[in-house]
């Protein structure tokens, strides 16, 4: 009987190192890193693997995906313990994603970014507005699996036993999927209800809608005018069953997969109409003046 080779031994002894690293869970949110939610998210993360977090210092909701360009960001270790490192940063749910890849977790494998669990619905066009979907957005430019976690309650003190429940669930389904293409993201939000009420996780596409502002304006004494911002919104397509808005209105929980690819295909046949006009107009515009241009092209 010939013995295993070199080769053989080495590669065994990786693919058991592999097996036997226990995984890396990143956490962030929009909330705070001293709001309920993160730390309901924290909680799951820590059932799946070790965990590293790094959250705002202030609430940035409505953060969307922005990032700090022209002030300092400070880093603040809050906890430490076996397997959990908290941290809190003076910036933006993305600065947060930034900061711990291009910088703390440089050189160490992440297994899945965990956004949330965020006060308040993140469903329909809130997904452009929210920072916990930009941090998950972001996390899923590094090639990693990443959920952004909403539940349809924005009290300080909401209970986040379902959506921890269900949290899990989805958790655990991604880990177990082996096969997908990256970037791979995902809206999940579960409706405010107890954990029995809720009927199911539905796949749903996002659904069609805006929101409306009204500003409420304050006089200051130094003459400016101050405004504070409320609002509602307007569900375009309310009986589509197939939407996040229809599975949360109906005690589902919904999960809706992110793309960033804006372009608007369906537009292209009217733009292409409209480049021919413009060659056309910058034709005759240079035999009227002599001149050749080039700037419109299919």
């Amino acid at each position: 009987m010939s013995l295993p080779s070199a080769f053989t031994i080495f590669a065994i002894e990786v693919t058991s190192k592999i097996m036997d690293r226990k995984r890396l869970i990143f956490v962030t949110n929009d909330d705070g890193y001293a709001s309920a939610g993160f730390a309901a998210a924290i909680e799951v993360a820590r059932e799946f693997g070790d965990v590293i977090a790094v959250a705002p210092l202030t609430p940035q909701s409505g953060r969307s995906q922005a990032i700090t360009l022209t002030e300092e960001l400070l880093l603040d270790k809050v906890r430490g313990d076996e397997g959990l490192e908290i941290y809190s940063l003076s910036g933006t749910p993305t600065d947060c994603v930034k900061v711990a890849f291009d910088h703390m977790l440089e050189g160490r494998q992440v297994d899945m970014v965990i956004s949330g669990i965020n006060h308040g619905s993140n469903s329909a066009i809130n997904v452009l507005y929210s920072g916990t979907m930009g941090a998950a957005i972001e996390g899923s430019f590094y090639g990693i699996p990443s959920i952004g976690l909403s539940l349809t309650d924005h009290s300080p003190d909401a209970d986040f036993s379902a959506a921890k429940h269900f949290s899990r669930r989805i958790i655990a389904s991604v880990f177990d999927e082996a096969k997908y293409d990256t970037p791979f993201c995902l809206n999940v939000n579960v409706p405010a209800l107890p954990q029995e009420r809720i009927r199911g996780i539905r796949f749903c596409r996002q659904c069609r809608g805006i929101w409306r502002e009204q500003f409420r304006p304050t006089a200051k004494t130094d003459g400016r005018i101050g405004f504070t911002m409320s609002g509602a919104y307007t569900n375009y397509e309310p009986d589509a069953g197939d939407t996040d808005e229809w599975a949360l209105a109906n005690g589902y929980v919904s999960v809706v997969p992110i793309q960033v690819d804006m372009t608007s295909y369906a537009h292209r046949p009217a733009l292409e109409r409209i480049l021919k006009r413009c060659e056309r107009t910058a034709s005759r515009s240079s035999q009227q003046h002599g001149l050749t241009h080039n700037d419109f092209r299919l």
